[in-house]
């Protein structure tokens, strides 16, 4: 909820943006479109409002090529019993693997921010859909006041106008004394409302005007326009320029509905058909009602539904099917903005991946996955090629938590604050939770029991400015190192994506960034997990807990093997039991059935 709140945050910036330049692309082009595709242009920026809220990020092309590729590479989705005894006998039995410690933080000022807005949010729903209530209800009681139409006169007009617009569904009309102007509401069951004033002074042109009127809403499916409209103006209740867009929209609406019935008109009559707006505009006001549409509106509204209708021409075929390019250019070109919009995408640390697709093939592995969200990333150092589940997540940054221990060791290392030969550290009696912890400790005990004070410590004697530069120097992640320099890699500032984590280890493996070689191998024998003639497994563990939750698990590293050298990370999120634990579990079951761990 609190990264939500931040998120949706951010993304209204985005949003305010996305809404100026479509007013301008749409007044640009507002010559080329007919007033219906005018109207009909809203309902993709509708969608894009619709963005921030779904439980996923948009495709974007880059994974559109890689589903293209998906059917290359598939796994078994009941994992064999025999996969267990592999990770038997090359993970869990070793004890460094198991001991998976980690600490819980807590959400930090961020996350009080961030659920302090999302609750604003909410109560001002809630305020929102009180005030819908109340409007509904007044809607409710004018229909229940309203008797049908009994002049004889306006009804055979009524169904000359059903007849005219080719609608056989009976739609039943209404006369009531408590509406200024006629409305037509419901969506699954329409009635046409006519005041009675206006059927009691029947003139039969501005009876049919205003009938054909709110009959084409009908034609058009405008009420559900309406219901979106509404939806729409209760989400971003607190966003003045999307209530400006939905006031737009609402305009456009009545004159695309203006333009359907001088379609059907004589063109001397348009001036007549004017004349009926401009006799109602002293006694119609903008329609209370959220679920209905009618000929009314505010007086702006009204000037401008006169100036269209002294204007109009009927659009010839040239400039229908120009208007229907426009409009789909228009569409895709807006329709490819959604990802931005996405509250997933707007995670300040989503990893733009530049690789040719050709490398990479997406495989199914959610039958390993279950419940967990998250994704697996292989790279084979000699095929250079990937395999990727979720690509999604796959590029999504999240806290590396005990992984960056990786790094912070050859860090303390290349400064000299530890060596290979001598990595001891003094256990200052501070008491830890975990036993393993309360004890002096080099680098190979501090990294199989992963004891935070240890690598704190490293940091410390590094200072803020050293450790931003090699995190710079390789960088890591989105390199983002705050003030405190005990929990910057721990469910704080500091995020990388399981593509990146690969990316490192194969950097780091090859030794691209120059560091001295017995500390690359210091570090390497450190994360060593089992070892044998035909294949050596190299990896770390990460848990981030919050709360007491664990809600971020990752296991990385790297096989090496006579025919090639094969490097992995896997990520997973859930609100709580995601250790790293359990993603190394899932990486044993993965790579095993892959043939790749023995």
């Amino acid at each position: 909820m609190a990264d939500f709140g931040i998120r949706f945050f951010l993304c209204n910036i985005l949003t305010c943006a996305i809404i100026g330049l479509f007013l301008v692309v749409k007044r640009i082009f507002r010559n080329h479109l007919t007033s219906r595709m005018q109207f009909n242009l809203w309902f993709p920026l509708l969608g894009l409002l619709v963005i921030p809220f779904l439980p996923f990020r948009p495709i974007d092309s880059f994974q559109v090529l890689l589903w293209f590729d998906a059917l290359k590479y598939t796994l078994p989705s009941n994992p064999a019993p025999a996969a267990q005894s592999v990770q038997s006998a090359a993970i869990s039995g070793t004890p460094w693997y198991m001991k998976d410690f980690a600490l819980s933080a807590d959400g930090g000022p961020l996350a009080v921010i961030g659920l302090s807005l999302f609750i604003v949010w909410l109560l001002g729903i809630l305020a929102m859909l009180l005030l819908l209530t109340k409007s509904n209800l007044r809607l409710t009681a004018l229909k229940k006041s309203a008797l049908p139409l009994q002049n004889e006169t306006v009804r055979a007009l009524y169904h000359s106008c059903l007849r005219e617009l080719h609608i056989k569904r009976r739609i039943p009309i209404y006369s009531t004394a408590f509406l200024k102007s006629p409305v037509i509401a419901g969506f699954l069951r329409p009635s046409v409302y006519l005041p009675i004033h206006l059927v009691s002074d029947f003139h039969a042109a501005s009876m049919r005007y205003m009938l054909l009127h709110e009959l084409q809403h009908y034609k058009h499916w405008d009420a559900l326009a309406g219901y979106l409209m509404t939806f729409i103006g209760i989400l971003y209740w607190f966003n003045p320029l999307v209530w400006f867009a939905l006031k737009k929209m609402r305009c456009d609406r009545e004159i695309a509905c203006d333009a359907a019935v001088l379609a059907l008109l004589e063109e001397r009559d348009y001036e007549s058909y004017g004349s009926v707006l401009i006799d109602l505009a002293e006694k119609v006001s903008f329609t209370p009602f959220p679920f209905a549409s009618g000929i009314g509106g505010n007086m702006k509204q009204l000037q401008k539904r006169i100036m269209h209708i002294s204007s109009y021409r009927k659009p010839s075929i040239s400039k229908k099917l120009k208007g229907t390019a426009v409009f789909c250019v228009i569409a895709v070109v807006f329709g490819g903005l959604s990802p931005t919009l996405s509250t997933y995408a707007l995670e300040p640390n989503h990893y733009k991946w530049d690789i040719s697709p050709e490398k990479v093939s997406t495989i199914d592995l959610s039958p390993y996955f279950n419940e967990y969200k998250g994704s697996f990333v292989l790279y084979r150092l000699q095929e250079d090629t990937w395999q990727i589940y979720d690509p999604d997540y796959a590029t999504f940054r999240s806290a590396p938590n005990s992984t960056y221990k990786i790094y912070d060791a050859l860090f303390g290392l290349e400064a000299g604050i530890i060596s290979p030969g001598d990595s001891s550290m003094t256990w200052d009696k501070t008491p830890y939770p975990f036993e393993a912890w309360n004890a002096d400790q080099n680098l190979p005990s501090a990294m199989e029991s992963s004891v935070n004070w240890y690598f704190q410590e490293i940091d410390t004697q590094l200072g803020r400015s050293a450790v931003r530069g090699y995190v710079d120097k390789i960088g890591y992640g989105n390199r983002q190192v705050n003030q405190d320099l005990s929990s910057y890699w721990l469910e704080s500032s500091l995020k990388i994506s399981p593509v990146e984590q690969v990316e490192l280890l194969t950097d780091l493996y090859c030794n691209r960034f120059g560091f001295a070689p017995e500390n690359l191998n210091a570090v390497k024998d450190s994360i060593c997990i089992s070892s044998s003639k035909k294949q050596s497994l190299y990896g770390k563990t990460g848990t981030g807990r919050v709360n007491g939750k664990d809600i971020n698990g990752w296991f990385v590293g790297f096989l090496e093997t006579p025919e090639d050298t094969c490097f992995f990370a896997t990520n997973i999120h859930s609100d709580t039991d995601a250790a790293g634990s359990k993603a190394a579990d899932i990486t044993a079951d993965i790579l095993s059935h892959m043939g790749i761990l023995l």
